[in-house]
């Protein structure tokens, strides 16, 4: 799991589809999706690493594209 569309992928898995327009919204409703879903162990921790380290990533690539 490399990109934030691998990730969708993984949730579009088990029913979960996020758009809300808002890329920093999307990338938080992901990473809420995807600790549920680890909490519940329908996926494994090293899934559950990757998919919040790229999630994290995009959200720090974003807040420095602002200069935040």
């Amino acid at each position: 799991m490399e990109t934030v569309h691998d990730v969708r992928q993984l949730l579009k898995r088990f029913g979960t589809i996020i758009y809300i327009g808002d890329r920093r919204a999307d990338l938080e409703l992901m990473e809420s999706e995807i600790k549920e879903l680890y909490q519940m162990q329908f996926i494994g921790s090293e899934d559950y690493q990757k998919a919040l380290l790229v999630l994290r990533g995009e959200a720090r690539r974003l807040r420095e594209a602002k200069g935040e």
